[in-house]
């Protein structure tokens, strides 16, 4: 039976292109680099959404949070071995004034929550791995919005989100080392960081689930 990988994020999974703000295509995309190097014995599911923040609403954009929609979509996406989170990135507008670690806590109700769902097979506990997202880089394009807040909150996230890890006792990837953003918006990723992305995310979850 095929193992089912839930990919729970933001524009960043979504496959948001910062140069001409359309979708990568699947192909290049980490999520369809992922489902082809993993190959036929799993199934990748896509649930990026352009915005996504954690557990705040954002009333500016008119966006939902993460905590709004995790229980619907993993119910709708069930049976799934596992849920790779990889939220916080949207957190760090400025309107928000969050500090990394506050984004970390709210990344993790997010981790155990699915935890303690019962959309795993048989309906037991799927496994989570909860991934630090990639660093933002000051751009004046979105300057108004993140800036230079957003990149040094961006930097504390890999300590703040291994400690959510380790308390909740999920598993965890930084993905700072693998993606960089592209110098459109020094937000979203470029072609080269999907596919860099997509092959440390191929070895994580072969150390999970095999």
């Amino acid at each position: 039976m095929k193992k089912r990988i839930l990919c729970f994020g933001d524009s960043n999974t979504w496959g948001y292109n910062g140069e001409n703000k359309e979708r990568y295509d699947e192909d290049t995309r980490w999520t369809g680099i992922l489902q082809k190097l993993l190959g036929d014995g799993y199934t990748v599911i896509e649930e990026g959404h352009n915005g996504r923040t954690t557990v705040w609403d954002d009333p500016v954009e008119n966006r939902l949070a993460g905590l709004t929609y995790l229980w619907p979509c993993m119910e709708s996406q069930s049976p799934f071995d596992l849920i790779i989170i990889m939220l916080g990135t949207n957190d760090t507008k400025t309107y928000f004034s969050m500090t990394a670690q506050n984004i970390a806590d709210a990344a993790g109700r997010l981790v155990q929550i699915a935890q303690t769902s019962p959309f795993g097979p048989g309906r037991q506990n799927p496994q989570v791995l909860l991934v630090s997202p990639p660093s933002i880089d000051p751009n004046e394009t979105l300057d108004y919005m993140f800036g230079q807040q957003a990149h040094e909150k961006s930097l504390g996230f890999p300590k703040a989100f291994k400690k959510i890890a380790d308390e909740t006792g999920c598993h965890f990837m930084d993905a700072a080392p693998f993606a960089k953003p592209g110098t459109a918006d020094g937000l979203h990723l470029s072609p080269e960081s999907h596919a860099s992305l997509a092959k440390a995310m191929y070895e994580k979850v072969l150390s999970i689930l095999g």
